[in-house]
């Protein structure tokens, strides 16, 4: 649907401040398309590389109105309000971009085709994409990516939003640097409007969930060296479901760790602390192998967001967690993938 002329306004109202905007960032940070403006009525007086660290001047404007003097000509929902139906000033703001000709990429749960305003507004040179629906003809999961050649990536996390996909990205493009037939297998909403293929995972019943991720290693495990599988959710997080169909669907051959420096507890959930990361690796270990049933899949590396912290800090910090988990360990995001790429390839 998207194509690379086409020019990005990103609705993130709340989001460029706030946790609630990680689809957004990513899209900024990651998206190939021109952003011409992102809509935050809450940071017009800021900028994009100053609250997110993006080295993107996009302008940041209070409102859709505002953002079609810039000339875009998609409206991408970049953030994920509780409960996943946007409040109705900004679902009004959605409406509105319809009716000014923009196509939509909608990744949350709510069916805007459904609605009858947006659909009784879309001409033939538009569309609105409500990526979050299961795809057709998915079975349970088979256990077949284990008979495929190729290396298969899977980053796990002692959280949600922690930066598995961004690890993911990160990999892949240091493979790909690396002369590597890579693929990123996209699990989520922002992978998908990054142009990746993969599966909207927590829009699938669970019975067909790891068979979902089967799918798309099949499709692709024999003309690429390496998959690498953006990771969802954490087995940690008490809200989380997506984690183990992930590891049974993908059948990985190397996992790596992905953790927020200075993050002791679940977020959102403060009752539940998260572990040792030594007692993170064991777990993920165990649960891939389940005793023998299937292959052993190692925690070859930590990918550590370091994001809260100075670069002095963060080297410290890095250091700290290699040492604590006899890992390589590296941010990936801020100082590139091929300190853990090389420990996937040695393995």
């Amino acid at each position: 649907m998207l194509n690379r002329d086409d020019r990005i306004a990103i609705l993130m109202h709340n989001g460029l401040k706030g946790s609630k905007g990680k689809t957004g960032t990513s899209l900024l940070r990651y998206s190939q398309n021109p952003i011409v403006a992102v809509i935050d009525e809450t940071a017009t007086d800021e900028t994009v590389p100053a609250l997110t660290g993006i080295d993107r001047d996009v302008p940041i404007v209070a409102s859709l109105q505002a953002a079609l003097a810039f000339h875009p000509t998609v409206l991408a929902i970049g953030l994920a309000p509780s409960g996943g139906r946007l409040p109705e000033p900004w679902y009004a703001e959605v409406k509105q971009a319809v009716k000014a000709g923009l196509s939509v990429m909608n990744g949350l749960h709510t069916q805007m085709n459904e609605d009858a305003d947006i659909a009784g507004a879309i001409t033939p040179n538009q569309w609105v994409w409500d990526m979050r629906k299961e795809p057709e003809g998915l079975t349970v999961g088979g256990g077949r990516a284990r008979l495929l050649a190729c290396d298969r990536v899977l980053t796990v996390g002692t959280d949600m939003a922690v930066g598995k996909m961004s690890t993911s990205i990160e990999l892949n493009r240091a493979a790909q640097a690396a002369g590597l037939r890579t693929k990123l297998i996209a699990t989520g909403q922002t992978g998908l409007m990054l142009g990746e293929d993969g599966v909207p995972l927590d829009a699938i019943r669970v019975d067909y969930a790891s068979g979902a991720i089967e799918q798309c290693l099949i499709r692709h495990g024999n003309d690429h060296d390496i998959l690498f599988i953006e990771g969802q959710g954490s087995l940690l997080n008490p809200a989380s479901t997506a984690t183990l169909p992930l590891i049974r669907g993908s059948q990985p051959t190397h996992l790596i760790l992905v953790h927020k420096a200075n993050l002791t507890h679940i977020q959102h959930f403060p009752d539940f602390p998260i572990p040792s990361l030594a007692q993170v690796i064991d777990l993920y270990e165990s649960i891939a192998a389940a005793g023998g049933t299937f292959a052993p899949a190692s925690v070859v590396g930590v990918a550590l967001n370091t994001f809260s912290l100075d670069e002095a800090s963060a080297h410290r910090a890095i250091a700290e967690v290699a040492q604590q988990t006899g890992r390589p360990c590296d941010d990936v995001v801020r100082f590139g993938g091929q300190t853990l790429l090389a420990e996937i390839l040695k393995n």
